[in-house]
């Protein structure tokens, strides 16, 4: 069993009214900076017995917007549930029931002699919206399945960016703060070691920046905030060749490498690619795993994994006939040697220790990169690393080729890196300027805890990653455009009075 951090306080959850998303730096890359097995002491699977294992996700999300009393914070959910009449709003209840009812499958199932598993994805802004909306009957149902013993084993939770940001597009600085204040909140929701289990990550949106300087950034920041694995979409990421994965159902050694000719690695489970929730929600990985033998990764022989993520809400296969699918497949496993022998479901953690632990190494693992990196580097010689250098070659390569994207999000090594953009930066970018012109110099002694533990900071911090969830991404028309612009200029404001 992980050893549990018992020396630490426990962390309060909400703060003058707002989510615990910062302030603890030093404790939580402390719990999370450990190498001790996380799954193995408790597993009930032998890898011997398996000749093909699956994976499934449950991705979670409601935004958080301007729209309570007074124009105070509040979840969408509670917006929905208040306004019934508009749009699709009648499915409150629904989804309310979606975010909860895993507390009870899980319960159910290990209860009838089964032994399932999941892996859930919820965004920091549902966890706070649940606890705002006074449904602690979700949290508590969570909490068990997360904290109790008899069932932690079965279930897996995947950090993620606290505000639901699409990487390729946030603010590089901004990354790890969305990254830990997931962390922070996760902690003061489910205690020190349950988040010390969180080991596995999955982007919002499964967008992965290509852009080799923010993709360095993007899984160094993964990796200094203890996680050891991370969910990519098939078609998001080629060999290093710049070919399609030529088996997606082994892990990879995901590599970054940027424009200084650093490079860093992380492991990667394959979410194959189709309709997400569709697959999620018929047990699809389940069956397709019926159909493959064990791979061989090095010397060691290992069963492949199917992994796929899908909302664990939306839509009417998810809210409708997941539930029996769910059941069924667990059921049909439990019938066929407990669960444990033949087709198996697995976490990924539990997966990527067991085939570690049966003599595979990460260095085994067949390499990938983003999808169009190779265009790049056949390009740029390996003594010739320097930024200029990749950003003309990034800058030939999109005139050359009108189909080539490097989506990737501003460089920020400085407070000075929006000097002669200001008048194209988008209200996103501008408020995460002012943000780090403002906190950086404050964050730059051994005093850094005492700025992110004040209530100013936690409120600034709040607005500028709340601006940043993938709702608002694009500013159209209708009420998403004055929910962003409400909070940019809140933002705008407590930076300009406040610091």
């Amino acid at each position: 069993m992980l050893s549990s951090p018992t020396t630490l306080t426990t962390l309060p959850e909400i703060i003058d009214g707002l989510p615990n998303i910062s302030g603890w730096e030093t404790e939580v890359l402390s719990v999370v900076n450990h190498r001790e097995p996380v799954f193995l002491p408790t597993t009930n699977i032998k890898l011997e017995d398996v000749n093909a294992v699956f994976a499934i996700a449950l991705h979670m999300h409601q935004p958080t917007i301007p729209a309570g009393y007074g124009g105070s914070l509040i979840s969408n959910l509670q917006y929905m549930f208040e306004h019934p009449h508009e749009g699709d709003n009648y499915n409150a209840g629904p989804f309310a029931n979606c975010y909860s009812r895993m507390g009870d499958f899980i319960v159910e199932l290990v209860s009838q002699g089964c032994n399932p598993r999941v892996m859930l994805d919820y965004s920091g802004n549902l966890l706070w919206g649940l606890r705002q909306m006074g449904r602690n009957d979700i949290l508590d149902n969570l909490k068990r399945i997360t904290c109790d013993r008899a069932y932690q084993p079965y279930v897996e939770w995947l950090g993620t960016m606290w505000s639901h940001a699409v990487v390729p597009s946030t603010p590089i600085p901004d990354i790890k703060l969305h990254i830990i204040a997931w962390q922070h909140h996760f902690a003061a929701l489910f205690g020190w070691e349950a988040l010390a289990r969180v080991k596995g990550f999955s982007p919002p949106e499964m967008h992965l920046p290509n852009h080799p300087d923010t993709f360095f950034e993007f899984v160094k920041a993964l990796k200094e905030c203890g996680y050891r694995w991370l969910l990519v979409q098939e078609h998001s990421v080629e060999t290093l060749s710049g070919q399609s994965l030529s088996y997606k159902h082994l892990p990879h050694r995901l590599i970054a490498r940027n424009s200084q000719g650093e490079t860093i690695s992380i492991t990667a489970l394959i979410k194959t690619q189709g309709s997400d929730t569709k697959l999620v929600g018929q047990m699809q990985p389940y069956y397709e795993a019926k159909t493959l033998s064990k791979q061989q990764v090095g010397n060691t022989l290992i069963p492949p994994i199917v992994s796929q993520i899908g909302d664990g809400e939306n839509g009417g296969v998810m809210m409708n006939e997941f539930p029996n699918a769910f059941k069924q497949a667990w059921w049909e496993m439990a019938h066929h040697g407990g669960g444990k022998t033949g087709v198996v479901g697995m976490c990924g953690t539990e997966y990527l220790e067991l085939i570690e632990a049966a003599g595979c190494k990460p260095e085994d693992y067949p390499t990938c990169q983003p999808v169009g990196q190779h265009h790049i580097w056949q390009r740029v010689s390996l003594d010739n690393h320097q930024s200029e250098t990749v950003e003309h070659v990034i800058q030939e390569l999109k005139q050359n080729n009108p189909n080539f994207h490097m989506d990737g999000a501003s460089w920020t090594n400085s407070i000075s890196w929006i000097k002669g953009y200001e008048n194209v930066l988008s209200p996103m970018n501008q408020l995460s300027s002012l943000f780090h012109q403002k906190v950086d110099s404050l964050l730059q002694n051994n005093l850094a805890e005492s700025v992110t533990r004040e209530p100013r900071y936690r409120d600034v911090l709040l607005h500028n990653l709340l601006l940043q969830t993938s709702c608002f991404r694009y500013w159209g028309q209708g009420a998403w455009t004055d929910y962003a612009r409400e909070i940019y200029q809140r933002g705008e404001k407590l930076l300009q009075t406040t610091f």
